[in-house]
């Protein structure tokens, strides 16, 4: 369903100027694949982010930063409550940040 993460890199890919078939041989998979992960037909692995960032010169923060996103939208999409859901869930993972941030400072 959503794909911003498809989204770019395929844009990345075609800045670059990079034919699926180089990309997928850096990524060690099948050009269709690349083609099913570009299109949102398939998503990929939180591990192949990385290698993606890598392949593509970007940054690897923000190719998963739209990774978690999508899969956070697929699981919230059509759902009445969702985005009640996930501001909830937003405040608690701030919470947890600052309660680990916290112990790692040790006060």
């Amino acid at each position: 369903m959503a794909n911003q993460f498809g989204t770019k890199i395929r844009q990345l890919r075609q800045d670059g100027r990079l034919l699926q078939k180089q990309v997928a041989d850096r990524l060690h998979i099948d050009p269709p694949m690349l083609s099913k992960i570009e299109s949102g037909d398939r998503k990929a692995k939180k591990e192949q982010v990385n290698l993606f960032a890598l392949a593509l010169k970007a940054d690897g923060e923000e190719l998963l930063t739209l990774w978690l996103a999508d899969h956070l939208l697929d699981v919230v999409a059509g759902e009445q409550l969702g985005l009640k859901a996930i501001t909830l869930a937003g405040a608690q993972i701030k919470n947890h940040l600052k309660d680990n941030l916290t112990l790692a400072n040790g006060l």
